[in-house]
């Protein structure tokens, strides 16, 4: 009934019997728990056997539900796996049909191929005479002395036309010129007929790149590559690129952005771009830079060795990191040894005689530097004694004379200048960067001795040394009454001096030798020079 159904289905809430029944005798007159004149015990007890009455109908009506349901599900499922077993069946048929269908494709395909084969081998002798055909229709127009064919006349179709003159040539090329045919046939596909479609066929390439037409120079140098002419269409595009790439002072930086240029589009057009960029790139720098750098180099080579030997080290660090550059594109198996000899090419008549130069030049240089701090003095050089390390040992131990005779008067002078040991330095610094970076890897620690010696005779010898054999020499002799501490000046000095002498030989020297057997010859050199000025430090002292 309507009234049960309210009780059950009212909400979401899960059903509570002792909830309902609670319900219940609230909606009963005279019902309730709190008793009271208004309950009514009876009125309670026959809605609850009512209310049970109804309940039990219902049931009696939803299990009827139930099980009419239950049957129909029974029914549906047994319907249902009846037509999976059918579909099953279908399936299996239509597999079976499948794997039938496909053995009979294999079949018509094995036979399609077969035929094909056949085919194949019926078509290709007759395609083949077809264009012998052809070639002998062509050939007979060049015996006429007239071309008629399209091909030969409209200038659109110069790749036909070069496959058809290059295919006669070969044919010319190939009967015996003591034969009749060939008697007839060589005036026709001489050299010079074959030569002139290059021409026009290079001719057109040439228009092409100037109009900037990527896709027809591609096309003709497609044609071109079975061709003799080939490499001078290459030639002819090089050349090309080149107008108008060099007009500014920095041929390197013009250099790097042309190949840059070329580098992205040598693809589009060769089907050899490796070889067509390394080809230009060869060009460069066996023309362009080198003739550069023999501008560069022969103005100064026997006038000024100073300026001769910084362009040749601009010059040539330049050229090396422009190859370092062009490392970045592809150019073949072994860019690193073809960009080398390039390198070499230009260079090699300037780095056989390279230490020569530095050394006359560091040496004259040195010279003239230590001459005009002397000018300056208004003093001339005196000449200083030569005996070694154990005479001035034997010299301090017995307390004899000094080696220079008769105490000189030095004015206060120590004859040791700041400028003139950072001027050294400074020129020594520059032909140890030279040295490093244009002396071949064998000849560099042999080379850099050369440059210290040098450092060692004019630096050390001729100045320090002098420094301190005047100064011993302006020493009073033990008689004078006279105090003079002017040799203690010359001591600090030549000891500041040397510290900077020292910090050279670790910076710059150091990393050109510490491989090399070399290394041992110069500390022992420094050892020798440390050891003769501490004796010479200690006679004065004393």
């Amino acid at each position: 009934c309507a009234h049960c159904k309210g009780f059950f289905f009212c909400g979401q809430e899960p059903f509570v019997a002792d909830e309902y029944i609670e319900r219940l005798a609230w909606r009963t007159p005279g019902g309730g728990s709190r008793g009271g004149e208004a309950f009514d015990p009876k009125r309670l007890l026959e809605e609850f056997v009512n209310h049970i009455q109804e309940l039990q109908v219902m049931d009696e009506r939803i299990q009827r539900k139930v099980e009419k349901l239950e049957q129909q599900c029974q029914k549906e499922a047994k319907e249902f796996a009846k037509k999976v077993q059918e579909l099953q069946k279908s399936n299996q048929v239509a597999f079976q049909h499948f794997q039938e269908l496909d053995e009979h494709i294999s079949y018509v395909a094995t036979k399609v191929c077969h035929l094909g084969d056949q085919l194949e081998g019926v078509n290709t002798p007759r395609q083949r005479a077809v264009e012998a055909q052809k070639l002998m229709k062509y050939f007979n127009e060049f015996l006429d002395g007239e071309l008629k064919s399209d091909v030969f006349t409209n200038s659109e179709k110069i790749k036909e036309a070069a496959d058809i003159i290059q295919k006669l040539h070969l044919i010319a090329q190939e009967l015996p010129f003591d034969s009749l045919m060939g008697f007839c046939c060589y005036p026709l596909f001489s050299p010079g007929k074959y030569h002139d479609l290059e021409c026009q066929l290079i001719q057109e390439f040439t228009s092409a790149q100037r109009r900037g037409e990527i896709s027809r120079m591609r096309e003709v140098a497609a044609v071109l590559l079975h061709f003799k002419g080939y490499s001078h269409c290459v030639d002819v595009y090089i050349k090309q690129c080149q107008e108008g790439a060099f007009l500014r002072n920095d041929v390197f930086e013009d250099a790097a952005i042309l190949c840059q240029r070329v580098n992205k589009q040598v693809g589009e057009i060769f089907s050899n771009p490796e070889t067509v960029l390394a080809k230009l790139i060869q060009n460069i720098f066996e023309v362009k830079l080198q003739s550069y750098v023999k501008d560069q180099l022969e103005e100064h080579r026997k006038s000024d060795a100073e300026q001769y030997l910084k362009n040749l080290y601009d010059l040539y660090t330049r050229t090396t990191n422009l190859s370092s550059k062009l490392m970045e594109f592809n150019l073949g198996t072994d860019k690193q040894t073809f960009l080398s000899k390039l390198i070499k090419a230009i260079f090699i008549s300037y780095l056989e005689n390279y230490i020569e130069v530095e050394i006359g030049y560091l040496k004259s240089r040195s010279a003239m530097i230590l001459q005009r701090y002397y000018d300056s003095k208004n003093h001339q050089k005196r000449s200083i004694g030569t005996g070694g390390i154990q005479d001035l040992k034997e010299r301090l131990r017995q307390r004899t004379n000094l080696p220079l005779g008769p105490s000189i008067d030095t004015h206060g002078e120590t004859f040791l200048s700041q400028e003139v040991v950072v001027n050294l330095l400074q020129e020594t610094k520059q032909a140890f960067e030279r040295c490093h970076r244009l002396s071949d890897p064998s000849d560099l620690p042999k080379n850099a001795f050369r440059i210290f010696s040098m450092l060692v005779e004019f630096l050390c010898t001729e100045h320090i040394d002098y420094a301190l054999e005047t100064g011993l020499a302006g020493i009073p002799s033990s008689d004078s009454k006279n105090a003079n501490l002017y040799f203690l000046d010359v001591v600090h000095q030549a000891n500041t001096i040397f510290h900077l002498f020292d910090k050279q030989f670790n910076d710059h020297l150091m990393p050109l030798i510490s491989s090399s057997p070399k290394l041992s010859e110069c500390l022992q050199k420094k050892k020798d020079i440390i050891e003769q000025m501490e004796v010479k430090l200690d006679m004065g002292i004393d």
